[in-house]
């Protein structure tokens, strides 16, 4: 294989690659299940494969990859609508604490140990199985734990704290010196007032701004190329 047909089929190997996980969407690039985890595995060493294994023709590496994404479609497709098969496919939450009381089974049933979910619980800031209402470990092996209600931080709601209602969230408006437009039609924004704004942070020029975003109070955040700190 000479190496302009490495580059070539490294190029179209990409360019395949990153159009069938477009296609799959955020949950197979999110991982967010095993199955998500070792199909995203399978993309990766397929296309290895065809990079570099003279054996295995373009055509026939790209029709591998097209084949596995549309299974991966169709299953994904199944999951969409059957409870049943999306339990199959996904696996189901298991409880591991219950009102701070470790479930041994579900533990041994997961193939985990006791170090392994006192590290979990660390990942979470949890130092006891005591403080614990509820652990459950999820499908993509993350655990989600609910404390015990004494132990829950008090909301704005519950020491009765006026509360600001949130109508938008923060936008950046500069990205390495160049305005975002479609940001500030988004929110109503004018280039005239991005302009003032720059000019009281004593800004006379986009060349001068990496990163400038709206915050939710309504004030503009700007962090400027030169930065001022050691």
């Amino acid at each position: 294989m000479t190496y302009g047909e490495i580059l070539f089929r490294t190029a179209t190997s990409f360019v395949v690659l990153l159009v069938l996980t477009r296609l799959l969407g955020k949950k197979q690039v999110g991982h967010l299940t095993f199955f998500n985890y070792v199909t995203g595995i399978t993309f990766g060493s397929t296309t290895a494969e065809i990079i570099v294994n003279k054996h295995i023709t373009l055509l026939q590496g790209i029709s591998s990859l097209v084949l596995w994404s549309l299974l991966a479609f169709i299953l994904a497709s199944m999951g969409l609508r059957s409870v049943k098969a999306r339990e199959i496919l996904d696996g189901q939450p298991t409880i591991l604490i219950k009102q701070g009381e470790i479930l041994e089974k579900a533990l041994a049933k997961q193939h985990l140990n006791i170090d392994d979910l006192s590290m979990l619980l660390r990942n979470k800031d949890v130092f006891s199985p005591e403080e614990v209402e509820f652990a459950i470990l999820e499908p993509d092996g993350q655990l989600s734990v609910l404390r015990k209600e004494e132990l829950l931080p008090a909301t704005k709601k519950d020491i009765k704290a006026p509360v600001t209602l949130i109508h938008r969230i923060p936008t950046e408006l500069i990205v390495d010196g160049k305005i975002v437009e479609k940001n500030l039609e988004k929110i109503d924004v004018s280039v005239v007032w991005l302009n003032q704004q720059l000019k009281k942070a004593n800004i006379h020029s986009l060349d001068q701004v990496f990163y400038a975003e709206l915050q939710l109070d309504g004030t503009l955040y700007v962090d400027k190329y030169e930065d001022s700190v050691p």
